[in-house]
């Protein structure tokens, strides 16, 4: 048992060395870091009280654009990154779809609110408004209904309001540190032969 504590306590370390190591650049468009907006997007997770595996989505919601390697601006040249995709594959290997499924549908989650809440997109960054529409734009009636019908839709709605709010400069929120333990618990446990 203590070697599968030591595997998931070195996994996890080593998701938030990916994050703090490349999470310094630009958040794309806006005026914080993916780092900071992370944290910040993790630290509303933590202040609604949402579980482990919620907080860990928050925290990791944008590792696809660490991963996919594209420039900051790639919306400007109507290139999407599809960083949820990304993110929720390679977080799959650790996690369940507690943390992968909200991930995979924060974009659609938007798209979903935009279609949804009347007021919704008038909170919306200019970056976020020009990548909403190469993402696939505001959402038909129907697509609505079918993302609504979705097990994960509710929990994917929540990280995006937090991911929204998340693109405050200077707010002091909590390091990478104090998610070690949270990620930790929000780890599937290893496949056994």
């Amino acid at each position: 048992m203590q070697s599968a504590d030591m595997t998931a306590t070195k996994n996890v370390q080593e998701l938030l060395e990916l994050l703090s190591r490349k999470g310094q650049e630009a958040y794309f468009g806006e005026q914080i870091s993916i780092l900071e907006h992370s944290l910040q997007c993790a630290y509303f997770a933590e202040q609604s009280h949402a579980s482990a595996p919620v907080i860990t989505a928050a925290l990791l919601h944008d590792i696809g654009h660490i991963l996919h390697g594209l420039a900051e601006d790639i919306a400007q040249y109507g290139k999407d990154g599809r960083h949820e995709a990304i993110g929720a594959a390679y977080l799959s290997h650790w996690f369940d779809e507690g943390v992968t499924e909200p991930i995979r549908l924060h974009v659609a989650a938007k798209r979903y609110l935009c279609a949804t809440d009347s007021n919704y997109i008038s909170q919306l960054s200019p970056a976020s408004i020009e990548s909403m529409q190469i993402q696939g734009g505001i959402m038909s009636r129907e697509e609505a209904i079918a993302f609504d019908a979705l097990p994960n839709a509710r929990l994917a709605v929540l990280l995006r309001r937090w991911d929204d709010e998340a693109k405050i400069q200077h707010l002091k929120v909590p390091g990478l540190e104090h998610y070690l333990p949270i990620l930790s618990a929000a780890l599937q446990a290893p496949a056994t032969p």
